[in-house]
């Protein structure tokens, strides 16, 4: 049996990169996670693969996947780590979520625009705009989608959530959540749609919030939209306890569903991942790797204790 959420990805993710960074951004390829991180890592500055991890027997089995081909890799873009995953044809990226990019000068806008569409589709053509002198929203070949904006601000790198369809109009009620759950966290500002624009009155045009001191934008879209958001991009959150595990994983499953192997999905159908930084240490050893993690195959939210004793062979 394929069992969608078997991977655990804090292993991935080098505890020694930017540990300040709380929440990492995890993508969900088919097969081509690899191919994906070279070409971004290609493209961005401050950026490099970090880690390369591959299926052991356990999760191979839990997962249908291959034993011994690549399950993650972790790179770095803007200085900012992110996590590729091959996780087989089940779920596909769509815009509901995009990686906005803030590029110094227009010849990066320009760079990016080219290489990142190639392949790709132009959802809005690289052109100026009434909030930016230059602006573009694509995806990419991997059907990552890109908002590349020309911006004074540091280059980097923020997640963008789109609300459209059915929940058109939640944009303004996640930005308040997230901020509500996470410590460190403000929103910045938060602009909505007036009479004669092209928005529906009241809905947010623009939000900019912090979360643990990252940034994250939120908007919503009128139109036919009919995507939403699934388990192909999701937020990996760092724990060092089991309380902050708990307190989590409690906040983000009110009112949304527990999955498994940490995942669950929140209210407004936006993924998490709740899982414990001490899954780093406990990759040194194959054989207690392994028994690690066929307990974890077996929990929904993590427990460091009972890995602890699966790691030491005592559960």
């Amino acid at each position: 049996m394929i069992i969608p959420h078997v991977f655990n990805l804090r292993q991935a993710l080098p505890a020694k990169v930017n540990i300040m960074q709380k929440i990492s951004m995890c993508l969900w390829f088919d097969d081509n996670a690899e191919e994906a991180a070279k070409l971004y890592t290609s493209l961005f500055k401050d950026s490099k693969i970090l880690k390369t991890d591959h299926y052991g027997e356990a999760s191979a089995k839990a997962s249908g996947r291959k034993k011994g081909s690549v399950m993650t890799v972790a790179f770095q873009l803007d200085g900012q780590k992110f996590l590729g995953l091959n996780g087989g044809p089940i779920f596909k990226f769509t815009p509901a979520i995009s990686l906005f990019a803030y590029c110094k000068t227009e010849k990066d806008v320009d760079m990016l625009y080219k290489k990142l569409s190639t392949g790709g589709e132009v959802m809005m053509p690289l052109g100026k705009y009434p909030f930016s002198e230059r602006y573009a929203f694509i995806k990419d070949m991997f059907g990552v989608s890109w908002q590349l904006m020309l911006s004074p601000e540091k280059p980097h790198i923020a997640p963008s959530l789109l609300f459209v369809g059915k929940d058109l109009g939640k944009a303004e009620a996640a930005a308040r959540f997230y901020t509500s759950v996470f410590r460190r966290s403000k929103i910045d500002h938060l602009l909505l749609y007036e009479d004669g624009e092209e928005g529906e009155k009241g809905t947010v045009k623009h939000s900019l919030f912090r979360l643990e001191g990252q940034e994250f934008i939120a908007m919503d879209g009128t139109g036919p939209h009919v995507f939403g958001f699934n388990e192909s991009i999701s937020f990996i959150v760092d724990c060092d306890t089991q309380e902050e595990i708990d307190y989590y994983w409690e906040k983000l499953t009110e009112g949304g569903h527990e999955v498994e192997c940490g995942w669950l999905t929140d209210k407004f159908g936006v993924s998490w991942q709740i899982n414990p930084s001490i899954l780093e240490k406990m990759q040194d050893d194959p054989v207690k790797s392994e028994r690690m993690m066929k307990a974890l195959l077996g929990m929904k939210k993590l427990d460091i204790a009972e890995l602890k004793k699966a790691y030491d062979g005592k559960r």
